[in-house]
C-alpha cells in the first residue's frame, strides 16, 4: 500500500494542492500520530498505562489511519525488533547496519523469516474482536476517511487526507526508524537507540529512542529537561479525565537503565 500511496501523492499531490487540504493532513497527522504512539506503542506495545476498551479501541483506530500496521501486527513486530536487538547476531534489518534506500526497499518488498522465532504472549490483544477487525483490515480503515473527506471537499481533501498523508506518515516512520537505531552514536549504557531530537515535536515524544530503549514500560519518553514529549502530555490529559490509570514511569517503576547485551 505504501508504494501505491507514493505513486499517489507523487502524482496527484501537486495538482489537488489547497491549504485547506493541507491542513486536512496536517491535522489528521497529527491524529493519527497521537493514536500511534500513546495507543499502539506506549499502551498495546509497552503496557505503560491501563485504559478502558473504548479508550484502547479508539486510540488502536487512531494509530492504525497512519497507514503502517493494524494494532496486533504492530506490537508483534514492535516485539520482534526489539528481542532481535538484543543480539549481535541480528539480522541488518534489525541492527540498521545498511543505508536508508536498502532499509526501505526491505521493508516495502522483504519478510524475514527465522529459524526458531520467539513467541510472544499476544493473547490480550487477540482477545479483543475489534483489534482482530482493524488488524485484518487496517488498509482499509483509509477508506473511513475518504468518504467523509471526499463529501466535505472533493478529490483535494481525499488526495491530501489520505495518501499523501499515509505516503509522508510511513516515510518519515521509516526514517526515523531507521537513525534511531543506527549503531554509531548509541549510548554505552542503553540497549541500542539513538536520540533524534530534532523529530521530538513531531513524533510526540518518540524521537528520544534511547529513552525509550531504556525504560521500556515508560509512559513517559522524553525524560530529561527540554526533551519535548507531546505523547505523555496527552497521556496525563487522559488520566486527569479519570480515561487512563496506572501509569508507570521511571520513578513509579524503579527502573533502572537497561545495559546492553553482550551475547
Amino acid at each position: 500500500m505504501e508504494w501505491r500511496d507514493d505513486g499517489a501523492a507523487v502524482l496527484l499531490g501537486p495538482a489537488t494542492f489547497s491549504w485547506s487540504a493541507l491542513g486536512v493532513a496536517v491535522v489528521l497527522g497529527a491524529l493519527s500520530m497521537l493514536g500511534f504512539s500513546v495507543g499502539l506503542h506506549r499502551h498495546f506495545a509497552h503496557a505503560a498505562f491501563d485504559c478502558g476498551v473504548r479508550t484502547g479501541r479508539v486510540l488502536a483506530w487512531l494509530g492504525v489511519l497512519t497507514g503502517i500496521d493494524g494494532p496486533i501486527g504492530m506490537v508483534r513486530a514492535h516485539h520482534l525488533s526489539h528481542w532481535a536487538q538484543q543480539r549481535h547476531e541480528a539480522h541488518d534489518f534489525f541492527t540498521h547496519r545498511r543505508s536508508w534506500l536498502t532499509h526501505t526497499i526491505w521493508r516495502a518488498h522483504g519478510r524475514i523469516i527465522l529459524a526458531r522465532a520467539p513467541a510472544f504472549d499476544l493473547g490480550w490483544l487477540q482477545a479483543d474482536p475489534v483489534l482482530r477487525s482493524l488488524d485484518r483490515t487496517w488498509m482499509l480503515q483509509q477508506m473511513v476517511l475518504a468518504v467523509p473527506l471526499y463529501a466535505a471537499g472533493g478529490w483535494p481533501l481525499v488526495i491530501w487526507g489520505v495518501p499523501v498523508r499515509v505516503a509522508a506518515t510511513v516515510t518519515a516512520y521509516w526514517t526515523l526508524a531507521h537513525l534511531a537505531h543506527r549503531p554509531e552514536g548509541q549510548s554505552a549504557r542503553h540497549t541500542p537507540g539513538n536520540d533524534v531530537g530534532w523529530a521530538a515535536v513531531l513524533t510526540l515524544g518518540e524521537a528520544w529512542h534511547s529513552n525509550n530503549h531504556a525504560w521500556p514500560g515508560s509512559a513517559r519518553i522524553g525524560l530529561y529537561p527540554g526533551q519535548s514529549d507531546g505523547g505523555w502530555r496527552f497521556i496525563q490529559l487522559l488520566e486527569r479525565l479519570g480515561l487512563a490509570w496506572n501509569v508507570r514511569t521511571p520513578e513509579t517503576m524503579g527502573a533502572r537503565p537497561l545495559e546492553r547485551a553482550t551475547s
